[in-house]
């Protein structure tokens, strides 16, 4: 089993970035968070927008040199739910820029460090990347396009970089806060733990050389969005 070493973890200051923060940390690697809050658990981090590719590229390129890189998990996500002609431009551009061609800049960044140091990506998808929902163009057409740019880049980095794609189904995290209560789910829904789904994180990070996890679906036993 491998040593995590640094790992960049997008989306770090709360939900799945956090609980794969900590748990990195408690498995003896060194956690650098990029996120535009502060996060609580004081590890360590940069503020940096991913809707801003050229900064997020910019960030990894600092941290890299400054102490080296072992692996990126891109957590940070947003979404902008209603209907396509209800739904400000501008948010739903957003949605995109930071799911999507935030992804592409942080691993592209990464990327010849990462293989110097023969280490991995995660990136984090979702069930609504592979099932479509009313309602939710933004978050689907980034999710779905993190899926395809997932696979393309496993192909590509073959026996280079290792390429993990996390697709996971709801979890108890504040993503939910602040939506109209039609796009909240339901009091009875059964939600998967963060800290649960971060240690399927922590599992494809450590795999031996030459095995690699390339797709993790992560849900409740009764997840609605999958399959």
């Amino acid at each position: 089993m491998r040593e995590l070493g640094t790992v960049i973890v997008t989306g770090g200051a709360s939900g799945l970035g956090r609980a794969v923060a900590d748990a990195v940390a408690e498995r003896g690697g060194t956690p650098v968070v990029f996120d535009v809050n502060e996060p609580h658990n004081g590890v360590a981090h940069r503020r940096v927008d991913l809707a801003d590719a050229r900064a997020a590229e910019a960030a990894v390129r600092a941290v890299a040199e400054d102490q080296g890189l072992n692996a990126v998990v891109t957590a940070a996500g947003v979404d902008a739910c209603g209907r396509i002609e209800d739904v400000n431009g501008a948010e739903w551009d957003r949605v995109v820029a930071v799911n999507l061609l935030g992804t592409a800049a942080i691993v592209r960044a990464a990327l010849p460090y990462l293989e110097r140091a023969n280490g991995r990506v995660v990136t984090v998808a979702s069930t609504l990347g592979l099932r479509a929902l009313s309602d939710a163009t933004a978050y689907c057409a980034s999710k779905f396009g993190v899926v395809g740019f997932s696979r393309a880049l496993a192909a590509e980095t073959a026996g280079r970089v290792g390429v993990t794609c996390l697709i996971p189904g709801g979890m108890q995290t504040a993503f939910f806060d602040g939506r109209d209560e039609q796009y909240k789910p339901p009091p009875d829904a059964q939600l998967a733990p963060p800290a649960r789904v971060a240690e399927t994180v922590v599992f494809a990070l450590t795999r031996p050389d030459g095995v690699e996890m390339r797709e993790l679906v992560v849900c409740p036993s009764t997840e609605p969005s999958w399959p």
